[in-house]
């Protein structure tokens, strides 16, 4: 069994792998289409390899309903990744990572407006804080900002990711979680093929150990990692964790790249990172783990 202090140690780790996801993406010279096909090749192959070594099953239970849902989660993760690494490259690492961050929000908004789920007062509390936030966090109201626009793209992969993992939570119950992030990484790849494949052998050796390393480590480990400390944490506990990610990935970013935040980015950052905080408080998470 995993211990306490091991568990916690996986998903600090997990946390940090996934906000270098937005690190990788800005060193990548790619398009963000191009990035999400190597990222889903790379952490397909290392998902496979793990699901191999781990005697886990990958093709076991499928059946055209599982595999049908299997598909739409794979666009969504498709959706979700493109965005946001073109909110990356429009916006840079701090303001996609806290538009991406938005999610538990939408997570609410569509429950009410999909499952008429009613809002609660800590639901409301939690929309007002990221609402805030992210208004602190918009350099300006204009499109003519550029780091306005990428806050955008990064509300539209915050928006994707909700549903990704609506989809998960109503739809895959049952489903081991290695199996479903194997195969909606095979989708992505396939699906991305067509528009990327030709764009992939103008790549540097530079790029692709990058694209290797993001989808080994911060798609393949860090989902392996994810699934280790839920072993000796509760949901809830873990997704508290997780939700450090966009502190790592600002903290990343004013390292190697001097994006110093401002002052209020912070601000806007310390209201969304409570949001998510309060949302992992709510209610413990039934989503299957999908890495970032």
């Amino acid at each position: 069994m995993t211990t306490h202090r091991t568990a916690l140690t996986s998903a600090h780790i997990t946390a940090l792998l996934f906000g270098l996801t937005g690190i990788f993406g800005a060193l990548i010279h790619a398009s963000a289409s191009v990035i999400t096909l190597g990222r889903a090749g790379f952490a397909m192959l290392a998902l496979a390899a793990f699901a191999l070594i781990q005697k886990r099953p990958i093709f076991r239970g499928l059946n055209r309903s599982v595999f049908g849902i299997f598909i739409l989660s794979g666009l969504l993760l498709a959706a979700h990744w493109v965005t946001f690494f073109i909110a990356i490259k429009v916006g840079g690492v701090a303001v996609a990572t806290l538009g991406f961050a938005s999610f538990p929000a939408f997570i609410a908004l569509l429950d009410i407006a999909v499952f008429r789920d009613r809002l609660h007062f800590s639901e409301t509390i939690l929309l007002s804080l990221v609402t805030l936030g992210l208004v602190l966090v918009t350099p300006s109201f204009g499109l003519g900002n550029q780091s306005t626009v990428g806050l955008l793209w990064g509300l539209g992969s915050g928006l994707s990711f909700a549903l990704l993992a609506m989809t998960n939570r109503r739809a895959a119950k049952g489903v081991n979680a290695v199996q479903v992030s194997f195969w909606q990484n095979v989708i992505v790849a396939v699906v991305m093929v067509p528009f990327s494949a030709f764009d992939l052998i103008e790549l540097r050796s530079f790029d692709w150990v990058n694209l290797a390393l993001l989808g080994i480590f911060c798609t393949g480990l860090s989902q392996y990692l994810f699934v280790k400390s839920l072993e000796g944490l509760n949901a809830r506990s873990a997704g508290m964790i997780i939700s450090l990610e966009p502190v790592y990935a600002i903290a990343c970013a004013w390292w190697l790249f001097n994006e110093a935040p401002t002052y209020r980015m912070l601000a806007g950052a310390t209201l969304i990172v409570l949001a998510i905080l309060l949302s992992s408080q709510v209610k413990p998470s039934h989503v299957k783990a999908v890495s970032h």
